[in-house]
C-alpha cells in the first residue's frame, strides 16, 4: 500500500520547538539527532500506516487517532484515504490532558 505521510502545521511547529529547546539546553547536534529519530520513525507509516496504537486519550474526537513512540515523544496521527497525517508530536513527560487540545 502506497501511503503518503503529511505533517500538519502544528506538528512542524512542535518539531521546531523541540529542536530549539535541545539546541539551547544541549547542542545543535543533539537536537538534530532527536529530530532525525522522530522523522525516521514517521517514515514507517509509509509502509504500515496502522502500526500505531489507538490513542485512548482522544477517543471523543471525530477521527481515530493513533500513535507511535520515538524516545520521549508520541507521534500522533490519523490515517484515511492513503494519507497518514501527523497532527502532533507530544512529549510524554507532559500532562496527558494536554492531548485534548489536538485540533486540525
Amino acid at each position: 500500500m502506497e501511503v503518503k505521510v503529511l505533517w500538519s502545521d502544528t506538528s512542524l511547529f512542535q518539531l521546531q520547538e523541540i529542536f530549539d529547546y535541545y539546541s539551547f539546553k544541549a547542542s545543535p547536534n543533539v537536537a538534530r539527532k532527536i529530530i532525525k529519530g522522530i522523522v525516521e520513525k514517521s517514515i514507517l507509516l509509509e509502509s504500515n500506516p496502522l502500526i500505531g496504537v489507538k490513542e485512548p486519550l482522544v477517543v471523543d474526537k471525530p477521527f481515530e487517532y493513533r500513535f507511535i513512540v520515538e524516545s520521549n515523544y508520541k507521534i500522533i496521527y490519523r490515517f484515511n484515504d492513503k494519507i497518514a497525517r501527523i497532527v502532533s508530536v507530544f512529549d510524554c513527560r507532559q500532562n496527558p490532558q494536554k492531548l485534548d487540545r489536538i485540533e486540525e
